[in-house]
């Protein structure tokens, strides 16, 4: 966590872009087999991995997303590249793939994602209808989910990016909340920036990090009123667990859950690092 929040201030303490802070930050987390994106990505039910990431920008809330997409890297810095130069928000699959081959994205075989205890945990469930979050598998002694990063820079823009390894034993080529703009990833100069981390079909479907941007701007509720309305009310009220981090356009920061843990850490100009897991 340290290390991911150390290239993302690296990156701001030199007048850099919050984009490419979020950007470098998730990409250290996705080299990491501890948590649940890129080399540490979870299993599907064919022992496959599907993985999803979205970034995105507040300035002119310009966005890239890929979904589905197998043995790339990295797949924010996917991300990163089909909004620079797709002329799209959201590419998926195969034709992820194709686009990630023009643009020169690394791709790695199928030992670089392999981790044993990422197998276990498929194995243990295989054979049911149940899909596991790292937030509520009973027998895991730390919390390693989805990634994100949310950053303001110097010109008052901010930015979120977020990457998923999704659920283990998905099937169906299901998608989460993570590559859908405004549900699991979202940013906006006026108001916040937002990345979540939990059962994506109900992050989906309360369209979380737009209503809190929406809570803000409309309502007038600060970052903390509006995500813990969302995490610690509309969320629990649809069954949904998780959390999520945020920073608004002052520099305020707020990272609630309500699931037993998340790993979380944030860094301000001029302050020491913040690294919590539990409550």
């Amino acid at each position: 966590m340290q290390s991911a929040l150390q290239a993302g201030e690296d990156i701001l303490k030199d007048g850099g872009s919050s984009l490419d802070a979020v950007q470098v930050a998730v990409m250290v987390l996705e080299d990491n087999p501890l948590f649940n994106a890129g080399r540490g990505a979870v299993f599907t039910h064919d022992a496959t991995h599907e993985m999803d990431a979205a970034i995105m920008e507040g300035s002119e809330l310009k966005a890239g997303a890929v979904s589905g997409v197998s043995n790339i890297k990295n797949p924010v810095q996917l991300a990163r590249a089909i909004m620079d130069h797709s002329g799209s928000v959201l590419l998926a699959g195969e034709g992820a793939n194709e686009f990630a081959r023009k643009m020169n994205i690394r791709f790695e075989d199928d030992a670089y994602f392999f981790s044993q205890y990422r197998y276990d945990q498929l194995m243990k469930i295989r054979d049911t209808d149940v899909v596991k979050l790292d937030h509520s598998v009973s027998d895991a002694p730390k919390k390693f989910g989805t990634v994100g990063a949310v950053a303001l820079d110097v010109n008052g823009n901010l930015a979120a990016a977020t990457s998923t390894g999704g659920l283990t034993n998905k099937r169906f080529g299901r998608i989460g909340d993570t590559p859908i703009i405004g549900a699991g990833t979202y940013a906006n100069n006026k108001t916040c920036a937002v990345s979540c981390t939990g059962v994506g079909e109900y992050y989906i479907r309360a369209v979380v990090g737009h209503d809190i941007s929406c809570l803000m701007e409309y309502k007038g509720l600060s970052l903390y009123e509006a995500c813990n309305e969302l995490v610690h009310h509309k969320l629990i009220e649809l069954g949904g667990e998780g959390g999520l981090i945020a920073v608004d356009s002052r520099g305020n920061i707020s990272m609630p859950f309500n699931s037993e843990g998340m790993y979380r850490g944030m860094k301000k100009a001029g302050e020491d690092f913040v690294v919590e897991i539990y409550g």
